[in-house]
């Protein structure tokens, strides 16, 4: 190489450069003023008592925390019914959706997903070096005949998130079990169900099951959203021993902390905090959709929603973009998704009574000065 064209300084992978950052959900205004945070997914109710006062009182922070988590794992395994051998934790789930990828696809390889799901998949992907491939949706939901018709020899891994996010939809147990059949027994098929715990119990999409008989599924489930412990970094993910075991191999060794893990322990244990949660969230989610859905003269159109947020379709004289910039005027900020292909739409965490009825009214009025 002649002088003139070497490097001045270290160079990334193609595949790394190509990353675009995740953008966390925002919580202040272009001004730095605080805003009512509804662009996360958090839980309103903030965290159980139970789960603080186990935080609080937890081991000496000058000692690293238990490598294997083995008291969480233990408690996650009683109350699945799994063997605590077959659960791996991770530093929030998104630290196990990575490693998946990273331990079963590479350059050369093609990691698939649905359009409108959860942008860490394309991160994930690329991070390893794979080729992401996105199928089409349905409605803004995951069409299964549309992945299993992008399944190619390259085809490595295959994210799917249930409820997925960002868009609220749902794959009944049916269809993932379909999805399942329809994929060679090498490609990996993950199954994100970060938002799990806010469905009915008829609403099971099998996904634990299917994870306890195949030898290709993984199921990640995290802390973060339903138990109120986002700020803890917990996830965990189970699956056949061997994929287990790949995970393992290459999760930070001491990934969840010493308080984290006392939180998590304690806030699985606290059935009446979940449930009130569950409880609220659906109560809330149904009338905002439905405030929503009154304004469908004005081009306004909530998509059904099974997990705690309602994505709000702008389709008509009322842009997202200002609907976002007048919600934020008001105090309040929302998720605004063009960086996902969404510009007309905006994701709306459900957050207390007082605040899903303000912003209803707050979008009603905006779209009505329109007209």
């Amino acid at each position: 190489m002649p002088e003139s064209l070497e490097p001045t300084a270290p160079q990334p992978k193609d595949w790394i450069r190509a990353i675009h950052a995740y953008v966390p959900g925002k919580s202040s205004g272009a001004d730095g003023r605080p805003l009512v945070k509804l662009s996360a997914n958090e839980n309103p109710l903030g965290t159980s008592a139970a789960a603080l006062a186990a935080r609080a009182q937890a081991g000496e922070p000058s000692r690293y925390p238990d490598p294997d988590s083995t008291a969480l794992r233990d408690a996650l395994g009683r109350k699945h019914g799994i063997d605590p051998a077959r659960i791996v934790m991770g530093t929030g789930s998104d630290e196990l959706l990575n490693l998946a990828a990273q331990a079963y696809a590479g350059p050369g390889d093609e990691v698939l997903f649905a359009q409108y799901s959860f942008s860490v998949y394309d991160i994930a992907a690329r991070r390893c070096g794979a080729t992401p491939v996105v199928a089409p949706d349905a409605d803004f939901g995951t069409d299964v005949d549309a992945l299993l018709a992008l399944v190619g020899d390259r085809t490595r891994v295959v994210f799917v998130a249930n409820p997925n996010n960002p868009t609220g939809s749902f794959l009944p147990a049916s269809e993932i079990a379909r999805l399942h059949a329809g994929l060679p027994s090498h490609v990996l098929l993950v199954l994100d169900q970060a938002y799990a715990e806010y469905l009915e119990a008829e609403d099971d999409d099998g996904g634990l099951a299917l994870a306890a008989r195949a030898k290709n599924v993984l199921v990640t489930r995290t802390f973060s959203k339903i138990f109120g412990l986002a700020g803890e970094r917990i996830g965990w993910a189970t699956g056949d021993a061997a994929l287990v075991g790949m995970l393992n191999r290459i999760r930070g060794p001491f990934n969840v902390s010493v308080c984290g893990q006392a939180a998590a322990l304690a806030a699985l244990g606290d059935a009446d905090f979940v449930d009130r949660s569950r409880e609220m969230n659906f109560a809330l989610r149904e009338r905002f959709a439905a405030k929503m859905a009154a304004l469908g003269n004005h081009g306004i159109r909530p998509l059904p929603s099974k997990a705690n947020f309602v994505l709000v379709l702008f389709e008509g004289a009322l842009s997202a973009e200002a609907a976002y910039n007048g919600l934020m005027e008001r105090g309040y900020i929302v998720r605004w998704l063009p960086g996902q292909g969404l510009p007309h739409g905006l994701r709306v965490t459900v957050g207390t009574s007082e605040q899903m009825d303000e912003i209803a009214a707050a979008i009603r009025d905006m779209a009505e000065d329109l007209r």
